[in-house]
């Protein structure tokens, strides 16, 4: 038989052995478009958060680096730097009015954080109800959010003045004495606490409602149907699913809290007699008032930023551990 027709146990070899090896370059090639795919969606993300984090780092992370430099100077007159290594931070804990001053933050944060997540919560769960107008109070709510933190000051201002003002026109008309708002150390305290939740509220609301409108229907229905009252499908079902929400809403209404200032400016100054400063107005003052004490400003930078980390982390490690009970 001529050695065409009868192939050998080498030419069957080689057809075999041709076949594993096509496959083999096809496979190693289907791995490197796999591995450009992936590389490419792996690198998408960066690449869309890259110029806010730029932004971030331009006009967050190199002036808090600045400031942390410049808490270890002190200056006079705002021109010329000595170096005092830790002095500033020595000065500001021996000094009685930053003790008053962050007790008197500390009162308004507890309140404020307290006070936004009920609040906050109780909005949230009445307007994710079914009513005609539900959108209206919605937008309603979330409005003094919209506003001017300068803007909101001077007409709460204007509202709580002692002799014009509209809340004590509208008190006297139904014959309630005139009351100091602005003018009374116990009173200026709660004003700015109330006009604080008035004007923040409505955005951690919102916040609570998109966590609301993440739980599943379902479960409320079957809870109905095993005759669970209102009030207990709220503790047993709702809060314990919230859980997540109020922790975000807790950690940002905190480090809001403690960097109130600008509001309370045009509301009360500070007034009366300090009674209303907070942490963020000494700072402003230290910094801006003459003579200047940029590096006692500084170190005061640095001290709330190390109150609103160490918060922040205890709030995110407390809400974590709760959440795997």
């Amino acid at each position: 038989m001529p050695a065409d027709e009868n192939p050998g146990p080498g030419s069957r070899g080689g057809a075999t052995s041709s076949a594993p090896a096509s496959r083999a370059d096809g496979g190693s090639e289907n791995r490197r478009i796999k591995r450009h795919h992936l590389s490419g969606k792996a690198v998408a993300p960066y690449l869309f958060v890259l110029p806010n984090m730029l932004v971030f780092i331009a006009f967050t992370i190199i002036p808090a680096g600045y400031m942390f430099n410049m808490s270890l100077f002190d200056s006079k007159n705002g021109r010329t730097f000595e170096p005092v290594g830790f002095g500033n931070f020595t000065e500001i804990a021996t000094d009685g009015e930053f003790a008053r001053i962050l007790w008197q933050t500390a009162i308004f944060t507890v309140f404020f954080v307290v006070l936004t997540v009920v609040f906050a919560t109780l909005f949230a769960v009445l307007l994710n109800d079914q009513f005609r107008g539900r959108t209206f109070f919605r937008a309603v709510l979330f409005l003094p959010s919209l506003l001017s933190a300068v803007v909101i000051g001077l007409i709460w201002g204007w509202m709580f003045e002692r002799s014009n003002g509209l809340i004590n026109v509208v008190g006297s008309s139904f014959g309630l004495p005139e009351i100091p708002w602005l003018v009374n150390e116990n009173l200026a305290l709660g004003v700015v606490i109330f006009v604080g939740l008035w004007m923040h509220t409505g955005f951690y609301t919102l916040i609570v409602l998109a966590g609301l409108q993440g739980i599943d229907p379902n479960v409320y229905e079957a809870a109905r149907v095993d005759g669970a009252s209102t009030m207990q499908r709220f503790f047993r079902i709702t809060w314990p699913l919230l859980r997540p929400t109020t922790l975000v809403v807790l950690i940002l209404s905190t480090i809001s809290g403690f960097q109130s200032f600008d509001f309370i400016w045009t509301l009360t100054g500070g007034g009366p007699v300090g009674s209303t400063t907070l942490i963020v107005q000494y700072i402003y003052e230290k910094g801006f008032s003459t003579p200047s004490r940029y590096g006692l400003a500084a170190a005061g930078g640095v001290v709330l930023f190390f109150i609103v980390f160490v918060l922040t982390m205890f709030n995110f490690w407390y809400g974590r551990r709760k959440e795997a009970a």
